[in-house]
């Protein structure tokens, strides 16, 4: 067998790497999307097919390169049913065994830091994702977190492994690589010695700031990593396999882009001047936080594309479906698709800019 771990310094993940030596077979646990050209090089200086990609939870702290891998290696992605990851390939179940040639993994439900937690055994190896830490557990404070449901997964089907089991984490913030059942269950702060109310009294109290990147990459992870255009293709292949899917869409960015101007209206710059100068309609700016720091249109409200439907209730202007809303982003693509999902959602007035920001500043 081949096992590797590995460390991404950006977000204080570990990526495990599980192959098995005969039959070259391989699978990795919360890849990094930063670190692909990392994997594979891994993957090829083995000699490794990669067979499967395992997610923890859907991740808050970063975006998976699961999809990606998908794309360059043709592995299945593999996340709990009740993850909300729309397209993973296999959505397991608690008990689910996996094999590499001689080697399986078998998947244990470890909800509480979200509902769709689930930890990996393999040999005498727990990855216990955001489940359980060296000295410490994942938050429980969104996504659908229970303390009380975290407390049963690590006290019931952590806790209850054999002692010399290995507890290899998600996350370390002090670098710390391995430890094992026993010293958790008897010295991790969180836990030892604390009854249930405790434990939730603890969770209850920690106050914690909100992952810096959980606006980014929850919405990605919901899709395996993949961003939009990368989700289009994605898509297409799987229904020329006889996938079903959820989301039904077009082979490439421009075939949807193209199919969402037919059911938006669109105007030009100068009426989009006229419009804002006129007031009554509010200006959603469409693109991703960096693009809005490098430059802007006056009072546009940040709304990236990627978490438009998570993050509408926050934008006290989108309160009123009634009110009209122009949209613009780089170039008045993801306006369009924007605009679509609005119009959708029951918003009666929504325009997008053609030409998006690009055509403004050249206006």
């Amino acid at each position: 067998m081949l096992f590797r771990q590995l460390f991404d310094k950006e977000t204080w993940t570990y990526t495990y790497l599980i192959a098995d030596t005969d039959t070259k077979e391989a699978a990795f646990i919360d890849p990094v999307n930063t670190q692909i050209e990392t994997y594979m090089a891994l993957l090829a200086e083995h000699g490794l097919t990669l067979k499967y990609s395992f997610e923890t939870h859907v991740h808050a702290d970063h975006i998976t390169a699961s999809g990606l891998l998908r794309q360059q290696t043709g592995a299945q992605t593999c996340v709990s049913h009740k993850g909300g990851a729309q397209l993973a390939d296999i959505q397991l179940h608690d008990g689910d065994v996996f094999k590499l040639g001689n080697e399986e993994i078998k998947a244990i439900a470890t909800p509480g830091h979200t509902p769709g937690c689930t930890s990996y055994l393999w040999q005498d190896r727990a990855f216990t994702g955001d489940s359980l830490f060296i000295g410490g557990c994942g938050r429980t404070d969104f996504q659908g977190g229970s303390a009380s449901d975290l407390y049963d997964s690590i006290t019931h089907r952590l806790f209850t492994l054999p002692d010399d089991t290995l507890v290899y984490p998600g996350h370390d913030y002090a670098e710390r690589w391995v430890s094992n059942i026993h010293q958790e269950r008897t010295t991790n702060p969180r836990l030892a010695g604390k009854t249930r109310e405790q434990f939730i009294e603890i969770m209850e109290n920690l106050n914690l700031p909100k992952p810096r990147l959980i606006d980014e990459s929850v919405p990605a992870n919901r899709y395996c990593g993949l961003d939009e255009s990368e989700r289009l293709v994605a898509v297409s292949r799987r229904e020329q396999q006889g996938v079903g899917c959820e989301i039904r869409m077009k082979a490439t960015g421009a075939d949807l882009v193209a199919a969402a101007k037919q059911q938006i209206t669109e105007v030009n710059v100068d009426k989009a001047k006229q419009l804002l100068a006129e007031g009554h309609i509010t200006l959603i700016d469409t693109r991703e936080e960096s693009e809005y720091a490098a430059g802007h249109i006056e009072n546009a409200i940040l709304l990236p594309r990627g978490v438009l439907e998570f993050k509408l209730g926050t934008v006290p202007e989108l309160a009123d479906p009634s009110k009209a809303v122009l949209i613009y982003c780089r170039t008045g693509g993801r306006s369009a698709l924007a605009a679509q999902t609005l119009q959708t959602l029951g918003y009666k007035t929504v325009l997008s800019m053609a030409g998006g920001f690009e055509a403004w500043q050249k206006a």
